[in-house]
């Protein structure tokens, strides 16, 4: 896959990046560049960059001297956290507790990304999520259904890592009327904590955010695809994650009868 910008909305770039599983099979990844309100620049995420992108972030952040922090919102998204603030040293360094336990060496602000404290830090831009009745931290390191979800009111758009994944395919077969998704991470059911309640407190989290984010017109996803406003065809995204809930309903019923 090969790294490249697009242009959301204005002051909302998504990068695509190259993430290889064993060297071999290139899953993608993102970042994503938001313009404040003060004018100064936010990256979300990191992941390589080319150089032509590179150069790109250069042009519209003058030198990358404009860009005043780096959140990480993803606990297993944790690769590219060092060789991003190389790039950009001069940003404020924010993660979770993974990402700080991963790379104790780069100077972390003493806020993670899941704190509150932080959300409110940024809140006259953004708006933050995470999932409720799932584990942040899965002790299965394959386990990647939570994250910090990130909407940027001016431009209508979220990010998010892993939580949904937007399967968009091919053009010959969308032509022919053949429909795109918006999904929970497979493994939902895993990510459950095993407690009673867990799966309403999912249930209850997922329908407030479909209605907490129904302007929403935008939706990066790390590793599959950004739906972008321009390019939907189908369900306003408030809808799309409302449906995504009800395929998992499934699930959600398992997990309660199990534990409650």
């Amino acid at each position: 896959m090969t790294s490249h910008i697009l242009s959301v909305a204005e002051d909302f770039w998504n990068i695509r990046g190259s993430f290889r599983i064993g060297g071999l099979v290139d899953i993608g990844t993102q970042a994503s560049l938001v313009r404040r309100a003060n004018g100064k620049f936010v990256l979300i995420d990191s992941c390589s960059l080319s150089r032509r992108v590179g150069k790109e972030i250069d042009v519209l952040t003058k030198g990358g001297r404009e860009i005043e922090a780096i959140l990480h919102v993803h606990p297993f998204h944790t690769v590219s956290a060092c060789p991003m603030y190389e790039r950009f040293p001069h940003a404020k360094l924010y993660g979770t507790a993974r990402h700080v336990a991963q790379a104790p060496e780069l100077p972390w602000e003493s806020l993670r990304t899941e704190d509150p404290d932080l959300h409110a830090l940024f809140a006259d831009d953004f708006e933050f999520s995470i999932p409720r009745g799932v584990d942040f931290i899965s002790a299965n390191e394959n386990i990647h259904v939570s994250s910090v979800l990130v909407f940027h009111r001016a431009s209508k758009t979220i990010h998010v890592d892993d939580t949904f994944m937007y399967l968009r395919l091919p053009r010959l077969m969308r032509s022919v009327g053949l429909p795109d998704f918006l999904n929970f991470h497979p493994t939902l059911a895993q990510a459950l904590e095993s407690r009673p309640g867990a799966a309403q407190e999912f249930r209850n989290w997922a329908k407030e955010l479909a209605s907490n984010w129904s302007e929403a017109e935008n939706l990066c996803a790390a590793h599959t695809a950004a739906l972008l406003a321009r390019d939907n065809r189908g369900a306003p995204i408030s809808e799309r994650i409302a449906l995504a809930l009800v395929k998992v309903e499934n699930t959600l019923r398992c997990h309660e009868r199990k534990v409650g």
